[in-house]
């Protein structure tokens, strides 16, 4: 058999981690990275810096690959349909991909296959936004339906006076000239860029599921994890998700396969959700990508996200999605005051159930440099041992 060739445009930490997972499968990885230097162009050789965004090169770069995927949804739908057109394996493939790009396009597309959400609204002015929040309550959470990530894109708006700073914002970003977008569909006009206006859930937690899915619909699914997020961001997941009732997790996994389903997803979709009071969840967003809620799979799964990820795009038979542990607790690295990443693991090592993950990033406030990975029995005692050796990394 010839060698499997896998091309994945972006050059992040996911990317970095999709590489590493491919080497002992002996799949040779083509990389498009957006600079020189960034995470995952440090790790693949000869990887290539150009325009994602460019017909061309993304074209050029896909010849000769046997699949193409993502570090990241941003590549604009309609270059990925040509590369479709053209018989190149995009996946997951742009039909589904509007779906993690495109927030209006999602909740619309949810909503009709009954799945559990926020009441949201589709608003184009500050007046058709302070209508729905007088109708269903206040506050409400504002979101860019297309650009959005790690917190960016996102308000909490307490009440009608604050309505307008999310559109001014919107205009800010596109420019006068920009408001419709090239790429994909929302509800409404083409492409169109709109804010989303959803229900505030005074939610008690949040969790994640990831599910994996080959093109012919073959299927794995982890085990829910809950989540810690802060302004956006990820900075912690314990798995399983604590206290969480086997069969109701049973139904998440249940629902988000689902959607893995119904959208015609191949590769990982991670599906963040809300937790209500009551204990029902909701779906709050979308990625179809390895997901920073993942990372803990590299040790504490059989099959890692990554390593299942490329297994699906070049539809390839799935791994086990089971636990290697107990419990299993992530936390994320973020720049803080410690610019000596490296210089800090003879302590944060000294736990021989630390496993640390470096993305060759240079530290910035409150940018993701890594994270690190504790197997244990207990949660607290897991959880804490996390949170020191990622702490201790951070400067704290």
């Amino acid at each position: 058999m010839t060698d499997l060739t896998i091309g994945i445009v972006g050059g992040g930490q996911l990317a970095r981690m999709m590489n590493e997972a491919a080497t002992p499968l002996g799949l040779q990885v083509r990389l498009l990275a957006e600079a020189e230097g960034v995470s995952a162009a440090q790790v693949v050789p000869g990887a290539q810096v150009g325009d994602y965004t460019d017909g061309a090169t993304i074209t050029a770069f896909a010849e000769g690959a046997d699949a193409i995927t993502f570090d990241h949804e941003h590549v604009p739908t309609a270059l990925l349909q040509q590369l479709q057109d053209a018989g190149v394996a995009v996946r997951p493939g742009p039909a589904a991909l509007v779906f993690a790009q495109d927030k209006a396009a999602m909740r619309e597309r949810l909503t009709t296959l009954g799945i559990p959400a926020p009441a949201w609204r589709v608003t184009r002015t500050p007046a058709e936004f302070v209508a729905f929040g007088d109708e269903i309550g206040w506050p409400l959470i504002a979101k860019t339906s297309r650009g959005g990530y790690d917190g960016k894109g996102v308000w909490k708006v307490a009440d009608a006076a604050g309505a307008a700073e999310p559109f001014a914002a919107l205009g800010r970003a596109l420019g006068p000239t920009e408001r419709v977008a090239s790429t994909g569909a929302s509800p409404g006009s083409a492409g169109e860029v709109v804010i989303v206006a959803e229900e505030f859930i005074p939610f008690t937690r949040e969790l994640s599921v990831l599910v994996v899915r080959r093109p012919g619909g073959e299927s794995v699914v982890y085990p829910v994890s809950e989540t810690v997020q802060r302004e956006g961001i990820c900075h912690e997941t314990t798995t399983p998700a604590p206290g969480l009732d086997a069969d109701y997790a049973a139904e998440i996994q249940a629902f988000a396969t689902r959607i893995a389903d119904e959208l015609g997803v191949v590769g990982v979709l991670a599906v963040e959700l809300m937790e209500r009071p009551g204990g029902e969840v909701v779906v709050n967003e979308l990625a179809m990508r390895p997901h920073n809620t993942g990372h803990w799979t590299i040790e504490g799964a059989v099959t890692s996200q990554f390593e299942n990820h490329l297994r699906a795009v070049l539809d390839l038979p799935l791994g086990s999605t089971a636990l290697t542990a107990p419990v299993v607790v992530m936390s994320n690295v973020l720049g803080g005051s410690n610019p000596d990443l490296v210089g800090s693991l003879p302590v944060v090592l000294a736990n021989p159930d630390v496993r640390v993950h470096l993305y060759g990033k240079s530290v910035k406030p409150g940018r993701k440099v890594g994270h690190v990975t504790v197997r244990g029995t207990d949660v607290a005692a897991t959880q804490e041992a996390a949170r020191a050796a990622s702490g201790h990394l951070e400067g704290a």
